[in-house]
């Protein structure tokens, strides 16, 4: 697992909005994608905000008006980013000490290239099981 980086788990590209896009259609295009969550980013492509499903299911109890609210609304701004080259044992800790299971990866420039989920590093670690030999 030290040798897997970020850039070989991540997933990409990732969908990436307007702060000013509308829930309702984000909401549309994440069921139909089968994605969990969506970065926001700024004129520059860079990551200014992350919004998950489970930011959808706070908007669902609170109420809110899909149709007249925005991701800028409801997206999570203090966001941590990683690069392609960083090892899966050290996202995984990050995930783990933010209690967070999105990280957007950004490039060099710090613009948005994919995301790592802890979806993609429990898919990996039960890749792994399957190929160890049996005791």
């Amino acid at each position: 697992m030290q040798d897997t980086d970020v850039g070989q788990l991540m997933t990409e590209p990732v969908l990436t909005v307007e702060p000013e896009a509308l829930v309702d259609e984000i909401a549309d295009a994440m069921l139909q994608e089968g994605i969990k969550s969506i970065v926001a980013i700024d004129d520059d492509c860079e990551p200014i905000g992350i919004l998950t499903s489970t930011d959808f299911v706070d908007i669902v109890a609170q109420g809110t008006p899909k149709t007249k609210t925005t991701v800028g609304d409801h997206m999570t701004t203090d966001i941590i980013t990683t690069a392609t080259d960083v090892p899966i044992p050290r996202v995984a800790s990050r995930m783990v000490e933010h209690d967070i299971s999105h990280i957007p990866v950004v490039d060099k420039d710090g613009t948005a290239i994919g995301i790592i989920s802890a979806t993609d590093l429990t898919d990996y670690v039960a890749g792994m099981a399957v190929r160890e030999p049996s005791e």
